[in-house]
């Protein structure tokens, strides 16, 4: 779909939208989503379409796509915002707060108004929620923009004022943080700077409440009594600073001369005062003045628990003790109304009143007891001390409770004596359900209690359950409706937490989820209740609610395990395996619950199946191990069963998708059938499906009706008959297997016919090798498409079957009808590509390459690998537009490089998938990974018998070794090839050549010249052997070779070069000339030929001794290439030599180093060496090239040059600064190699100094500092080894600097230059002799022979003999 269908598909989703047409709008958007599914404008469609379809959790999803593409966007906050509005469930407004939060952001810069609008409804949720803090910190911000805004003080403060009423609140909070408390204090502190006038009854009424907040905060004392101070300095006729004051004492119990001033002043503002007289009164009960404390005005001017305790104290101190436990009654002080009742015991007071009585003896049964049976021999006619009496014996326990003579006796006779007391039919419920078992009666007292008594919530509740447990279900919900009907907001928890359950049990959840959300409200901390909200959101498939509500209850009750197992089962279902697998581990550290065992079990047979699906079988492995051991934890707890062995048998059959060699499973002996008392068993894969097998043939027998345990037990059958090596023996031959597979496929068949998988299964064992029943395939994959017509599996396998069977035009519309049904499935896209592949189709290779997109399948990855390979070897195709696409835009070498370690990762017994990976690795220049698939690809071939392939995987693997450096090895490769091609003769031959053996690589090239079929190649080989002449000193015959391929039909230009190089080094001119000449007439070139044809044209031209034509011959080059940066280098060193007029260069020689590092470098320059590069610039500009990139790519080799001549007069400091100009401007090119190598040259040059022990920091900061900058640019043996010397020469008997030198020599064959391995060497040689490590001399005497490093041999010989 193009951009201008995308914009057309919005417009037409949008108008749907405008014409209520939401469903239309629906498939207008997911249309667009196809293609390009992260489009922000059609997720915010889809959640407006979905939320005005009532599919609010479709429509939250759809909303959050579109804020996670693009949060900054409005749109899709302001339907989140509409959704959770107008949507009454709790997980939407639990959200609601953060997105009211996002737009008060996101309008702060756009719409002042609606972010006003925005903060108020986000304040009412907070208020509501008691969420101060965050009330606290939305009006600071609220504030802040009207601070913005420059609005009047009046405003302000009324807005001040407000936030100070909002936050009040805090104060009853128990819980409440101190930072929403100094929120609060700071409000009514700006309150009252901006209020006026000053005093004033505005101003009088903020500091009273302002004393009252700081009342309430006992950490604020300081600043309260400011605040009473401050206040009574400007209102000192009012009385209420006094009041806190004082009331702040008699709490703290402060009685000091302050304190008893301000009971004093209170007292005389009024005399009434409770407070005063209460603080004043206690002064005097310290001071022993009892007369004064027993005047009770205060306490009856304003009762106080510490007033009364004072009193009561004072009247047991005088010994009046009615009247103290009268008191301590007032004050509710137990412990001291026990020790009043027992000295009044023991002083024998008479008391008659029985209520006096009750009370009096609460805390003691036997004196309880005897105290009711005196109440009710006094007052026989009393119903509630017969009540309490029957209710005393109920709650002494079992046995009291069975004695018919006591509880239910008592309170029959309270029923009789007054039957409209409610609580007595509540008991005598309790007595019929738990002592008589009689529910009828019970259910009938708790009816008569509940009718009684509307209000008694134990009544209400035992009447319901016990009308459900005996199916009146209607007495039950009349009941319910009741009470609901007249429950306030808040009210009734177990009436709608039961009628909730109810509508769960029945299958309403909606009405469930109101009624348990309601049920909530009474009671936010019922742990018990969230968990069945939770039940609700799931039942009804909200799975985030309910996760959010399951989450809830674990946080009120963290030991419950359920809450725990919920959450991680619905983690599972939405596809959270890792985060599923966590919490069951969780729940299984605690306790061996069989549900988490079985989740677990499942979890990880998913993660593994995922694992293996991107072949990284190491880790599917694993994971199928553990839950093997997860899974038979299970069995042995619950091996009655089936659903568990099914799972280990789904488990242990999973293990036939990877790779042979990586099915190492361990698994408990007892479940292998070993001795229960040995270890863990690791099988094999064979022997893990036969587990499988007995797995599924105990849960057969657990449910032997069940036709999914027949397929699950014929796939296992299947899968065993198709292992490469089966185990030996008649019972498990591949026909015999095939047969069982076969027979439980049908028998499940038989139980239900239904079942379309069962169909297409039956199909695919029938056309396997070895049964090959094709008729009978067809009809059931004919049948598997009738029962299912959407049956994208069944259609492939028929296309599969069609195309086995060369009938391609029926297997093409098979394949095609699957594609239709399912585009992302990948087999039929690889039945596509095979038809393509055999009627010679060119989008055979997109076919394939599509597989490799859509997932990892073999003979997918395999198919892609070898249209990649074919189209790589085929060299005439490379300017075609198809190479460009299929190779170069797509990118194949890569992805069919990456596709096919996969594939070999799987199967590790393929050849040709092996050769193929080698190729590819060698295009990628992937040097070692090469190898070791060539390696592995001879290896396999080897065991086989001789073929081609493995002539061809010698040739490889040969050719690899070549470009490894590894020439002896592919000399011993290529001679175990037949050596009949070209390419394995001619790689012979350069392998004898690199090793050294020169005759030989002649005999290669000769034998190779013979088998060569066209000129070009043969003149490429006479190239080859004239270049080894010479090398032996065979110049005639090197010419003569060289003569013999210019007269070739195809000469090439190779061949010319090597003549006229031969020509100009032996100082023949003619030759050269000639050559030359020959060259030239092969008509233009470009790039390097271009370099090589100037250089040996200026070097015939020196040679003949025409210097002013070397300048000019030059300069045409550049004129006709200005982009090469070679010529202009070439040009720059050629100026000087031949030409030095045009340079204008005059050096000053100085012969003191010490006294040119110390000297002025800008002193060094005479003015014509200052002017250089302004000559260069008008010699480009004589011959027409002023263009920017060409004239810095002159400066660039100019300034090194330039650099070069100062570091040979010994003007260090000089040549420091021409090679950082050097590097400036090669950074300014972006020329990464160029770089480098001035870093390096710079580097060196500042190593000299330091190795001929120059005085100064300085050289070896430098050193440091180019090679660090080196390094960070990429790898550079170089760089290590400056500092390795750099750390030899400051350090040398260091261990740092023997670690730098090691790490230099001992490396890798071919990862380091030689060169740099052997100054490495030679260095770690000397610094072991100096510190005598004998045992490290040995290890690199030892390294250095079997490299072959005989110089280094010689060395440790002189130091041994000198020393």
């Amino acid at each position: 779909m193009s951009s201008k269908e995308v914009k057309t598909a919005l417009k037409s989703a949008r108008e749907a939208i405008k014409n209520k047409e939401f469903k239309e709008a629906l498939k207008h958007c997911k249309a667009v989503l196809k293609l390009e599914k992260n489009n922000y404008n059609a997720w915010v469609f889809i959640g407006l379409a979905a939320s005005e379809l009532d599919q609010p959790d479709q429509a939250q999803t759809a909303y959050k796509k579109a804020v996670e593409l693009e949060p900054e966007q409005l749109l899709a906050w302001q339907g989140l915002a509409n959704l959770y509005e107008k949507t009454d469930q709790w997980d939407f407004k639990v959200e609601l707060p953060t997105v009211y939060q996002k737009l008060v952001e996101l309008y702060a810069s756009s719409d002042k108004n609606k972010c006003y609008e925005m903060i108020k409804k986000l304040s009412e949720i907070y208020q509501s929620d008691k969420e101060y803090l965050k009330l606290a910190k939305l009006w600071l911000q609220f504030l802040q923009l009207k601070e913005e805004e420059a609005v009047d003080k009046k405003e302000l403060l009324q807005l001040w004022q407000q936030m100070t009423q909002l936050l009040s609140d805090c104060l009853n909070e128990e819980d409440q943080d101190n930072e929403t408390r100094q929120h609060l204090i700071t409000a009514f502190e700006k309150s009252m700077v901006l209020m006026h006038p000053v005093p004033g009854e505005d101003h009088k009424k903020v500091s009273m409440d302002y004393i009252k907040c700081l009342s309430k905060l006992p950490q604020e004392e300081a600043k309260m009594k400011k605040a009473c101070e401050s206040m009574l300095s400007l209102y000192p006729k009012q009385s209420y600073p006094l009041e806190v004051l004082c009331s702040h004492y008699l709490k703290t119990g402060v009685q000091n001369e302050r304190a008893v001033s301000c009971f004093s002043r209170l007292q005389d503002l009024d005399p009434n005062s409770g407070l005063s007289h209460l603080g004043l009164g206690t002064k005097a009960l310290r001071e022993g003045r009892m007369d004064f404390v027993l005047n009770v005005k205060g306490l009856k001017k304003m009762s106080s628990s510490t007033g009364w305790c004072s009193l009561a104290e004072a009247q047991f101190k005088m010994q009046k003790y009615l009247d103290s436990a009268t008191s301590c009654s007032q004050g509710m002080f137990s412990l001291l109304y026990i020790t009043i009742v027992i000295q009044m015991a023991s002083q024998q007071h008479a008391i008659t009143d029985p209520a006096i009585l009750f009370s009096e003896l609460l805390n003691s049964l036997a004196l309880l007891l005897f105290s009711f049976l005196k109440a009710t021999s006094q007052s026989p006619g009393c119903a509630e001390y017969y009540f309490l009496l029957g209710q005393l014996y109920w709650d002494m326990g079992e046995e009291t409770r069975k004695d018919r003579s006591k509880a239910h006796t008592h309170l029959l006779k309270a029923a009789k004596l007054d039957p409209y007391l409610g609580c007595v039919f509540r008991y005598l419920g309790h007595y019929y359900r738990e002592v008589v078992k009689d529910l009828g009666r019970a259910r009938g007292c708790y009816k008569k209690a509940f009718e009684l008594d509307n209000d008694d919530e134990v009544s209400g509740a035992a009447s319901v359950d016990l009308s459900m447990e005996q199916d009146d279900m209607d007495t039950a919900l009349a009941i319910l409706q009741s009470v609901i009907e007249k429950a306030t907001p808040g009210s009734a928890k177990w009436a709608w937490m039961r009628r909730g359950l109810y509508y769960l049990k029945i299958g309403e959840h909606q009405q469930a989820t109101a009624d348990l959300q309601a049920a909530l409200r009474a009671d936010p901390e019922d742990w018990v209740c969230w968990e069945c909200l939770g039940e609700a959101y799931l039942n009804r498939r909200s799975f985030t609610a309910a996760l959010k509500a399951f989450g809830k209850a674990h946080q009120l009750q963290p030991s419950s395990i359920y809450s725990v197992y919920q959450a991680a089962a619905i983690k599972q279902t939405l596809g959270k395996f890792k985060e599923a697998v966590a919490e069951y581990l969780q729940i299984t550290a605690q306790q061996d619950y069989v549900p988490a065992l079985k989740g677990l079990g499942e979890c990880q047979l998913s993660l593994a199946k995922s694992l293996m699906e991107d072949c990284r079988d190491g880790g599917a492995i694993d994971l199928i191990q553990q839950a093997i051991q997860n899974l038979f934890r299970a069995v042995e707890l619950r091996p009655d069963l089936s659903c568990l062995w099914k799972l280990l048998g789904d488990t242990c059959t999973a293990v036939s998708s990877v790779s042979p060699n990586r099915a190492q499973v361990l698994v408990p002996a007892l479940l292998a059938g070993l001795d229960p008392n040995t270890q863990s068993q690791a099988l094999n894969q064979a022997q893990t499906l036969k587990v499988g097998e007995r797995c599924y043939v105990r849960a057969l027998k657990l449910m032997s009706e069940v036709p999914s345990l027949w397929y699950d037990l014929g796939l296992n059958y299947y899968r065993q008959s198709r292992l490469t090596f089966p185990t030996e023996g008649d019972q498990n031959s591949p026909s015999l297997l095939l047969e069982k597979s076969l027979q439980c496929l049908k028998k499940a068949i038989m139980m239900d016919s239904g079942n379309y998988s069962y169909w297409s299964a039956l199909g695919v064992i029938s056309m396997s090798k070895g049964l090959e029943n094709f008729a009978l395939a067809q009809h059931c994959f004919i049948k598997s498409i009738q029962v299912e017509p959407n049956n994208v599996v069944a259609w492939t396998n028929l296309g599969t079957l069609y195309l086995k069977k060369d009938n391609i035009e029926l297997a093409h519309e098979a394949f095609k009808i699957a594609q239709s049904l399912e585009p992302l499935y990948v087999n039929c896209w690889i039945g596509q590509a095979l038809i393509a592949e055999r009627v010679g189709s060119y989008d055979t290779m997109d076919l394939f390459r599509h597989t490799t997109e859509l997932n990892t399948h073999m003979e997918g990855v395999k198919g892609y690998a070898f249209w990649v390979c074919s189209t790589l070897l085929d060299k005439s195709n490379r300017d075609s537009e198809l190479y460009r696409y299929n190779i170069v835009q797509m990118n194949a070498i890569s992805a069919a490089q990456v596709a096919l370690s996969k594939y070999t990762e799987r199967i590790q017994s393929d050849p040709d998938a092996f050769i193929m990976l080698g190729y590819l690795n060698e295009h990628l220049q992937l040097k070692r990974q090469a190898l070791q698939a060539y390696q592995r690809a001879v290896e396999l071939l080897q065991s086989m018998s001789p073929t081609k392939e493995l002539a061809f995987a010698l040739g490889s693997y040969g050719r690899a070794l070549c470009t490894s450096g590894q020439w002896d090895e592919a000399v011993h490769v290529y001679n175990s090839t037949p050596l009949q091609e070209l390419s394995d003769l001619t790689g012979l031959a350069l392998a004898y050549c690199k090793a050294g053996l020169i005759p030989e690589s002649i005999s290669a090239y000769e034998r190779a010249l013979a088998v060569a079929s066209s000129e070009k190649e043969k003149a490429y080989i006479l190239t080859a052997q004239a270049l080894l002449q010479h090398r032996q000193g065979n110049l005639d015959l090197a010419k003569t070779l060289l003569f013999k391929c210019s007269m070739l039909k195809e000469p090439i230009s190779e061949s010319l070069l090597c003549l006229c190089a031969l020509g100009l080094v032996h100082s023949d001119a003619t030759l050269a000339s000639a050559a030359l000449t020959e060259l030239l007439k092969q008509g233009t070139a470009s790039g390097k030929v271009v370099e090589q044809r100037c250089l040996l044209t200026c070097a015939l031209l020196a040679l003949q001794g025409n210097y002013s034509a070397v300048q000019r011959e030059a300069s045409r080059a550049v004129h006709s290439n200005p982009g090469n940066p070679s010529l202009w280098a070439l040009l720059s060193r050629l100026v000087p030599q031949y030409y030095p007029r045009k340079a204008n260069v005059r050096l000053h020689t100085h012969t003191n180093i010490n006294h040119t590092s110390n000297t002025n470098p800008g002193k060094l320059l005479y003015p014509h060496t200052q002017g250089l590069e302004q000559t260069l610039m008008s010699m480009v500009s004589e011959k027409g090239v002023c263009i920017g990139a060409c004239v810095f790519y002159g400066l660039y080799y100019f300034v090194c040059w330039l650099a070069e001549v100062y570091r040979s007069q010994g003007l260090l400091v000089q040549a420091v600064m021409a090679y950082r100009q050097s590097l400036q401007l090669a950074s300014q090119l972006s020329m990464h190699s160029s770089q480098v190598a001035s870093l390096l040259r710079l580097a060196l040059l500042a190593l000299k100094p330091c190795m001929a022990g120059v005085p100064g920091k300085d050289w070896i900061d430098l050193v440091l500092e180019a090679t660090t900058e080196v390094l960070k640019l990429g790898s550079s043996p170089m760089a290590l080894l400056f500092q390795a010397l750099l750390q030899y020469v400051t350090k040398m008997a260091a261990r740092e600097t023997r670690r730098l030198l090691e790490r230099l020599v001992y490396v890798p064959s071919q990862e380091f230059p030689v060169t740099v391995v052997q100054v490495a060497s030679w260095y770690l040689l000397r610094h072991l002799h100096a510190k005598d490590d004998q045992e490290l001399l040995n290890v690199l005497l030892q390294h250095a022979k079997k490299h072959g490093d005989q110089r280094l041999l010689k060395f440790h010989s002189h130091f041994a003999s000198s020393s």
